[in-house]
């Protein structure tokens, strides 16, 4: 009997794989009883910050992570690909209809027994896998932090505003995806110059929502756009305001604004990488500044919150096995890792380092040429500034043929799968 702390996305992959196996598996979700400061629903593998899962281009890092994840019988990636949404090179969900098969899924499975309700003792003798995620209890995170050494390390993450389909001007906004890759999917939100500085000027001068214990420990891939438009005025049009590739019938804008569909209807956009610490009410003011989204609804708003993750290399092996507790795993972004995609590998990592321990045999770490492998070496070994990471083709060792460099993605990838597939076979 395993007993599994969370039902995110890297909880409902261990306990889905532990299953699928012949475990018998204890799975505990707080979110029927007890709320957290984001999720919406109390359904499982909920996506709380967007509905994409990124690139799906299998030369890219991620891309080449889901890969390697349907080889290894991935429930997130299965629900994902039935349940994807336009988003031209990117893999994007229904939100609703990808937590729903999930939950499904788990709850109908005969060796999976559901509690909900808080976990708040740790027991050192019981297998135990602590998947509750960056948004732990605070009931939950103050035994983490007695038995696991956490230090309070923590960063602060933030989620984007989804507005209402039917609110946006059409007439100013078109669809087009960058550089036409794919379907023309995004809702695009063009500014010239002039829109640009009325919109960053007020930005900047927007009211903001600090919580009382920030320290400035922003994650990069979620930054707040007002933060990272402190760094500059032009900082965002080279990052989530980019206007290069979205050329609209011959005109060039200086920023755009993209919205990503987050529903199988379209009634609902995602403001693409427009995480924010404003208030409510400055929210709706500087939106509706947007050429397009003059009278936008917002059926979201954006909301910053602490995530919290171990020194991993510290605490953690290979295997997201605690070193010094044998019977406790981590995974998901607690972890160490970063994204949606890593959360749910390194729980697929967690599910296999526990079969075998389960088996009394020595866990074989995954290939460090695949990228879940190379994120589990990432994870277990000792750095001096350790901190969340993404899937990234620098976690993996360098190629040893000579090679020329419009190859290298193509090799890396190849690789990977051939890495992994040696490893499946000789299991």
């Amino acid at each position: 009997m395993v007993k599994i702390i969370g039902a995110g996305l890297a909880g409902s992959e261990v306990a889905y794989h532990l299953a699928q196996n012949g475990i018998k598996v204890k799975l505990y979700e707080m979110r029927n009883k007890v709320k957290t400061p984001v999720h919406q629903t109390n359904k499982f593998a909920e996506l709380v910050c967007s509905n994409s899962l990124r690139s799906n281009d299998p030369l890219n890092a991620v891309g080449m992570l889901k890969e390697e994840m349907q080889m290894l019988g991935s429930l997130i990636i299965e629900s994902a690909l039935k349940f994807q949404v336009p988003a031209g090179s990117s893999l994007a969900v229904d939100r609703t209809y990808f937590s729903d098969y999930i939950t499904e899924k788990i709850k109908n499975h005969p060796n999976i027994e559901i509690f909900n309700e808080e976990v708040t003792e740790l027991n050192p003798d019981e297998v135990t896998i602590i998947a509750a995620g960056p948004l732990a209890s605070d009931n939950l995170f103050k035994v983490i932090n007695q038995k696991v050494a956490l230090d309070d390390l923590h960063f602060f993450d933030a989620v984007a505003p989804i507005i209402s389909a039917e609110s946006i001007n059409m007439e100013k906004a078109y669809l087009k995806s960058r550089y036409d890759k794919g379907e023309a999917a995004y809702i695009n939100c063009p500014m010239t110059k002039e829109e640009y500085d009325i919109f960053y000027d007020e930005l900047m001068k927007a009211e903001k929502v600090i919580p009382k214990d920030f320290e400035n420990n922003v994650f990069e891939g979620c930054m707040p756009i007002e933060v990272m438009a402190q760094r500059g005025k032009e900082t965002l049009t080279f990052g989530p305001l980019k206007p290069v590739g979205l050329e609209h019938e011959g005109k060039r804008y200086h920023a755009v604004v993209q919205l990503r569909q987050d529903d199988a209807k379209k009634t609902m956009y995602n403001m693409v990488g427009f995480q924010t610490q404003l208030t409510w009410p400055e929210q709706k003011r500087i939106i509706q500044l947007i050429p397009g989204l003059e009278n936008a609804v917002i059926l979201r708003y954006g909301v910053i919150h602490r995530n919290t993750y171990l020194e991993s290399p510290k605490i953690l092996n290979s295997g997201y096995q605690v070193k010094h507790t044998p019977n406790w795993f981590f995974a998901g972004q607690i972890s160490g890792v970063e994204g949606y995609v890593e959360s749910a590998a390194s729980g697929l990592v967690a599910a296999l380092s526990v079969l075998s321990y389960l088996k009394k045999e020595e866990f074989k770490p995954l290939p460090k040429d695949t990228m879940i492998g190379a994120m589990a070496r990432y994870i277990s070994t000792p750095n001096k500034s350790f901190v969340p990471m993404n899937a990234n083709l620098g976690l993996l060792d360098q190629l040893e043929e000579k090679h020329k460099k419009k190859d290298r993605k193509q090799l890396y990838h190849d690789r990977a799968i051939n890495a992994l597939k040696v490893y499946l076979d000789e299991k």
